[in-house]
């Protein structure tokens, strides 16, 4: 996929001076890209990442985990749905985060996606992730305060502590042969409008609504805010965020499959040669079978 350039605008690897300002929730891509031809790129990166994802099953020697982070109504299950359509499920897990369990708040925050990380050979997608711990829980204290935390643990610098703690881990992830890739979908507030409003006026769109979510609304600053703090400070060259514009589902699917096309091509895939002995096995096992014919 000849996205290289597309991508390097979404691309964040250096947080110090990321600003969610800088980035377009609207943009396409530039006059260049239509959307026809996005269609086909669309195509052809679903058919290129299920190749690379068949050459990761078989050499089992990487793992790939994509975190997929955005306001309500941005489009995680949808980019879930068709970026990822045509994996191999027994290559593939996906995991969305709720509200954590009484047995989940009986240990730190980290563990239940521990839990979840994808074995080598997978690509595991975290449909929601630790991410929460620094984004909801800043916005609403009340969710920190029911963590069950020591509270002389609990300081001014809480959050900070904790994104140094996830970077740390995202590093530590990468140094184990974990490819962690981070997808924030950047969504307007209008178009979060929008979407909501569909919801509530097409019948087949109910059930995707709760009022909770427009209460939320409230806190979108807030939220902003504390979006731009964590990829700023998590944002690294071994687990890269990329901010894309969600405003347009068909774009923001076409940069998230072309960021994990090209996460994998990095990888130099390949299928596992066979050593002496099992060549052996397979000319006997050849010579065998074509003598019954």
């Amino acid at each position: 996929m000849k996205l290289d350039k597309l991508l390097k605008r979404y691309r964040v690897t250096k947080g110090e001076k990321f600003s969610l300002a800088d980035h377009d929730p609207a943009d396409e891509g530039g006059p260049k890209l239509e959307r026809e031809a996005a269609q086909a790129l669309m195509e052809t990166g679903q058919r290129r990442l299920a190749e690379l994802q068949d050459k990761l099953y078989a050499q089992d020697r990487w793992g790939v985990l994509c975190i997929i982070q955005a306001m309500d109504a941005a489009g995680k299950d949808g980019t879930v749905k068709h970026v990822f359509s045509g994996l191999n499920p027994l290559g593939c897990d996906v995991t969305p985060f709720k509200s954590p369990s009484a047995l989940e708040l009986d240990h730190d925050f980290l563990w239940r996606h521990v839990q979840a990380l994808p074995a080598r050979g997978h690509i595991g997608i975290h449909n929601r992730s630790w991410y929460e711990e620094v984004l909801i829980a800043r916005v609403h204290p009340e969710v920190l305060a029911g963590q069950k935390i020591p509270p002389r643990l609990i300081g001014k610098k809480v959050y900070e502590e904790r994104l140094q703690d996830i970077a740390n881990f995202e590093g530590y992830l990468a140094r184990q042969g974990m490819v962690v890739q981070k997808f924030f979908l950047h969504v307007s507030r209008e178009e979060q409008r929008r979407r909501f409003l569909s919801r509530i006026e097409e019948p087949g769109k109910n059930w995707k609504f709760n009022a909770g979510d427009v209460a939320e609304r409230a806190h979108w600053d807030a939220y902003q805010s504390a979006y731009q703090k964590a990829i700023r400070a998590t944002a690294s060259a071994e687990a890269p965020w990329y901010v894309v514009p969600a405003d347009r589902k068909w774009f923001c699917r076409l940069v998230v499959v072309g960021a994990m096309v090209a996460a994998l091509e990095k990888l130099e895939l390949h299928y596992p040669e066979p050593d002496a002995a099992i060549a052996v096995k397979l000319a006997e096992a050849k010579r065998v079978l074509e003598a019954e014919g």
